[in-house]
């Protein structure tokens, strides 16, 4: 594993788990989120995105965590490894709820000058990954199967046995 994509609804814990992982295997962790938005939650044209996306993905390696599915294909060309946080949207939305009642604390996979937030939309926006996002993720990930090394983690569970694997 040398450049490794994590991906999955929000509040999957993809940061989390990038960071562990990083912590594991030595990799820097690349969090989409710290470079994709600007202060005050401003995006960036696509055409600086993309630039800025390329710069980041010709590194020579990395752990990238984030969604940003108009992207997700071409990182998918970059990567050796992808992993799926494919966990129940029950336990994604209450991870998304939770974590906006925790207070002040700044989530360090934010970027700066962009708060926590958290509204019904983007509630909606977490029930409905399964429904929504899913079936695009999955095909992605099918159509590189051959190239790819692709690992899916449903629990808790699952990504104990995989980080203990990996260590």
């Amino acid at each position: 594993m040398k450049k490794v994509l994590v991906i999955g609804s929000p509040g999957s814990g993809k940061s989390v788990f990038s960071r562990r992982l990083a912590e594991i295997i030595g990799l820097p962790v690349i969090h989409l989120d710290q470079h994709f938005w600007r202060p005050g939650w401003v995006e960036p044209s696509k055409d600086e995105w993309d630039m800025e996306l390329r710069e980041l993905v010709e590194r020579d390696s990395w752990i990238i965590d984030g969604n940003y599915s108009r992207t997700m294909d071409f990182r998918l060309e970059y990567c050796d490894t992808a992993i799926f946080l494919d966990f129940p949207r029950y336990l994604c939305t209450w991870r998304v709820l939770k974590r906006s009642l925790g207070g002040s604390r700044r989530r360090p996979d934010l970027a700066v000058g962009c708060e926590e937030r958290v509204d019904l939309s983007f509630l909606k926006w977490t029930w409905d990954y399964r429904g929504r996002s899913r079936p695009g993720v999955l095909n992605r990930l099918e159509r590189s199967a051959e190239r790819l090394s692709i690992v899916t983690l449903k629990n808790k569970r699952e990504v104990e046995e995989f980080l203990l694997s990996v260590a």
